[in-house]
């Protein structure tokens, strides 16, 4: 990937690593599936996720391409942007809209998975992220 990596270079990658941060400054990594959706990106995350709370604190995020486990390659570029959470219905028809067409299967194994454990919908959020500054 070209060193001036932007949002839309990250959008066809398989899994990304989103970093959000703690209030004293410390980066949290978690591997996610991602999806464009129109200038931006979008992710899905359990309602009340570390991630979420982070982003309450500060919106900004970190993302690298990696592994399905979070590994990144030591010169895998960095792009620097800002995350809002988005809840409610539009916003999870949205991410099936997004999201099932790229992940197919595996989506909607996790998605069925999950609503059986915690018996009915899943508290989900969308993170709609677009460029810093």
């Amino acid at each position: 990937m070209p060193t001036d990596t932007t949002l839309d270079d990250l959008a066809d990658e398989k899994f990304v690593s989103l970093t959000t941060f703690r209030a004293n400054g410390v980066g949290v990594p978690t591997p996610v599936w991602i999806g464009r959706d129109g200038d931006a990106l979008v992710v899905t995350t359990p309602v009340g996720s570390g991630k979420v709370k982070r982003l309450r604190n500060n919106r900004t995020v970190e993302l690298r391409p990696c592994s399905r486990r979070g590994t990144v390659d030591d010169d895998a570029p960095t792009v620097t942007a800002v995350a809002e959470v988005v809840e409610g219905d539009a916003a999870m028809r949205r991410l099936d809209e997004v999201l099932k067409p790229k992940y197919s299967l595996e989506y909607r194994v996790v998605m069925s998975v999950e609503r059986l454990l915690r018996r009915g919908s899943p508290q989900r959020v969308m993170l709609r992220i677009t460029p810093a500054g």
